[in-house]
């Protein structure tokens, strides 16, 4: 029993704690300033050069997001919540990917200021 326990396990080390918490706030974070200059009637557009060279032009939260590529876990999340919110709704992604990312950096505070996570979901 003892060797198929240790061919299941996973290479690499677990991570807990508020160090790693701070982590996936800045990694959502940075996703959210990603597109935030884009959002509304007078938001920039980007220009996104791939790995073959090819040039987009766009504003469009969905798009950004969709052409980056994003290796963080937590930061994946946040791209995949655009894009289901580009799937359901078919507008708002920026938006959402923003006020996410908010609702984390609050979550955060409280947390630093001992507040339990299962209160600040309640």
């Amino acid at each position: 029993m003892s060797t198929v326990q240790a061919a299941l396990t996973l290479a690499g080390e677990r991570k807990t704690g508020q160090s790693v918490r701070t982590q996936n706030v800045m990694a959502a974070s940075s996703i959210a300033n990603i597109v935030k200059s884009s959002l509304g009637p007078v938001g920039l557009d980007k220009m996104l050069v791939d790995d073959v060279g090819d040039v987009t032009i766009t504003n469009d939260g969905a798009t950004i997001l969709q052409l980056l590529e994003v290796e963080h876990p937590a930061a994946k999340v946040l791209v995949e919540l655009a894009a289901l919110q580009d799937e359901e709704v078919g507008d708002g992604t920026t938006s959402v990917v923003i006020v996410a990312a908010e609702l984390l950096k609050n979550a955060d505070e409280l947390v630093k200021q001992k507040i339990h996570p299962t209160s600040i979901i309640a």
